[in-house]
C-alpha cells in the first residue's frame, strides 16, 4: 500500500519594480524533488491579490507583450479613475491585472517530475512590487 505523501514551502518575492515576471519552475522542480512524491500533483499558489501565478512561454518578447496589454487593459494611471484607490491605495490596477493572469497553477507530477509541455514555465508575477510577498507550493501524492 502506497502512503500519501505532501511537502509545504512557501517562497518570498520581493520584486524591486512595480511589476515583473519570475520564472520559478526550477525552484518547484527541486521542491517536488524533495517531497519524494513520484505521482501527484503540486499546487502553486500566490498568496497576495496583486501578484499572480501562471503558466506560460518564458520569451522575453512575450513578457514585454504582457506587460504592454496588461497596462492597455488596465492602466496603473490615472489612479483617481479607480474607486478601490479611494482608499489611500493607489494599486487598483494591480488587483486587476491578477484577476486576469490569475492566482494558482496546478501541475502533474508524474515519475517524480513536473508533467509540464514543451514550452511550458511557471511564472511569478508581480502588479504591485516594491513589497514582500509570498506563494505557496504543496505538493501531494505517492
Amino acid at each position: 500500500m502506497l502512503r500519501m505523501k505532501s511537502l509545504t514551502q512557501h517562497l518570498w518575492f520581493e520584486i524591486p519594480g512595480r511589476r515583473g515576471f519570475e520564472n520559478i519552475t526550477g525552484t518547484v522542480s527541486e521542491l517536488v524533488a524533495k517531497s519524494g512524491v513520484r505521482e501527484g500533483i503540486v499546487l502553486v499558489n500566490a498568496m497576495h491579490i496583486t501578484a499572480s501565478v501562471f503558466i506560460n512561454d518564458d520569451e522575453p518578447g512575450l513578457h514585454r507583450d504582457f506587460e504592454r496589454w496588461l497596462e492597455r487593459l488596465a492602466p496603473h494611471a490615472p489612479t483617481s479613475a479607480y474607486d478601490h484607490n479611494r482608499t489611500g491605495e493607489d494599486n487598483a490596477d494591480a488587483h486587476l491585472k491578477r484577476q486576469v493572469m490569475g492566482r494558482e497553477v496546478v501541475v502533474a507530477i508524474t515519475g517524480g517530475q513536473l508533467d509540464l509541455g514543451p514550452w511550458e514555465q511557471i511564472f511569478y508575477g508581480e502588479f504591485d512590487g516594491g513589497r514582500r510577498k509570498r506563494v505557496l507550493v504543496k505538493v501531494l501524492g505517492e
